[in-house]
């Protein structure tokens, strides 16, 4: 046996780099994931979340509630962005996640500060994400000794000091003893939808033109909606044998809480197994080979579970990142999953999510049609 040739050794690493450049779609991958990876940890990703949407109930407009009140403001976790009249438009915006939390200061408030009389205010969290308001919660432990230490002089100096002059009354609503596996059991069904059914319509539509068969395909006069139809079907059947499986193993090991809104759930379903599938065949279409199929839908994956708010807070990220994770089903799905499941929300309540869904299919879909023609073409 001779010895290593550094002439032929140059040869093939020669030809591994211009195969390389050559295969466009890979190299591109290649440099743009480690750049979107760095991006979204480095920017994107924050586990305290500040300025969460806060709505505020206030039947007592004295010093006491406007001085609490803007303590509320200065801790940074709260941004009160509605101010409602009534209770029922308080539960009204933490139902539907408007805000992250409510807050109720009571008519008898400045009253019972000033006579030392166990003085209250409410406080209520969508703690469905134990995650997003864990801090905000936390940061509610200085309030009643700071809030009013500037107000409280003279005649009422003695209300300053112990026992504090005022209580904070913590509700989390929807999860009250902060379970994790609450919010992150439901999110699963949308990362396991997703990844499966994009990556095995992608892989199998991709596999045909790698074994030639799609040549046939094309050579029969079948149409594009057709072949998108015939190749889908079959993995309709698949994802929602994946949801009952996924949901009964929900309730079953993890107790997840099924308050209803089977309706919603339903549609959002059908709407995003549909959504995925029709996804999976359009990244077939510019895919030539099944590791290229592979790495765009792990691309399309990564953006998925990170800024879905399925691993990290949604609120906690910047504007650019909820702009984009605006733009992503899975996010939408999920705030489907967890309202229905979660909250008992119907489709009256969650037709954004669900309006914003049926726009993917529909722009999916078209994208798809055009690509495939391109393709026959």
């Amino acid at each position: 046996m001779s010895g290593l040739s550094l002439n032929r050794i140059m040869a093939v690493l020669v030809k591994e780099f211009t195969q390389l450049t050559r295969d466009r779609l890979t190299y591109a991958l290649i440099l743009a994931m480690p750049i979107v990876q760095l991006l979204l940890f480095g920017y994107a990703i924050n586990g305290d979340p500040r300025n969460l949407p806060t709505a505020v109930l206030v039947q007592d407009n004295g010093t006491f509630a406007r001085s609490t009140l803007g303590a509320i403001r200065n801790s940074g976790y709260f941004d009160i962005t509605e101010v409602a009249r009534t209770t029922a438009e308080l539960d009204e915006a933490l139902a539907l996640g408007r805000v992250q939390f409510a807050i109720t200061i009571p008519a008898d408030f400045t009253r019972r500060v000033v006579r030392g009389d166990r003085a209250t205010i409410l406080v209520e969290a969508d703690a469905a994400d134990p995650s997003a308001t864990g801090n905000a919660v936390a940061a509610l432990a200085s309030l009643p000794r700071e809030a009013l230490r500037h107000d409280l002089t003279g005649p009422l100096a003695a209300r300053a000091g112990a026992p504090p002059p005022f209580e904070v009354v913590v509700h989390r609503r929807y999860n009250p003893e902060a379970v994790t596996a609450y919010n992150i059991v439901p999110g699963l069904l949308g990362v396991i939808l997703s990844m499966t059914l994009v990556m095995m319509t992608s892989l199998g539509v991709t596999r045909e033109y790698e074994r030639g068969t799609m040549e046939s395909l094309l050579a029969t006069p079948v149409r594009p909606l057709e072949v998108m139809i015939g190749k889908l079907a079959p993995y309709v059947l698949v994802g929602l044998i994946q949801t009952v499986f996924i949901l009964g193993l929900a309730k079953l090991l993890f107790g997840v809480p099924m308050q209803g809104g089977w309706g919603a759930l339903s549609l959002g379903i059908i709407l995003f197994i549909m959504g995925s599938l029709a996804l999976g065949f359009l990244l077939s279409t510019v895919a030539r080979t099944q590791l290229q199929a592979m790495q765009m839908s792990f691309f399309y994956m990564l953006p998925s579970i990170l800024l879905s708010g399925f691993m990290f807070p949604y609120r906690g990220m910047p504007d650019w990142a909820q702009a984009i994770g605006a733009l992503i089903p899975v996010t939408h799905f999920l705030r489907v999953v967890r309202g229905a499941l979660l909250k008992g929300l119907g489709v009256s309540d969650l037709w954004p999510s669900l309006g914003a869904l049926l726009v993917f299919v529909l722009v999916v879909v078209a994208l798809a049609m055009a690509r495939y023609r391109t393709t026959l073409d």
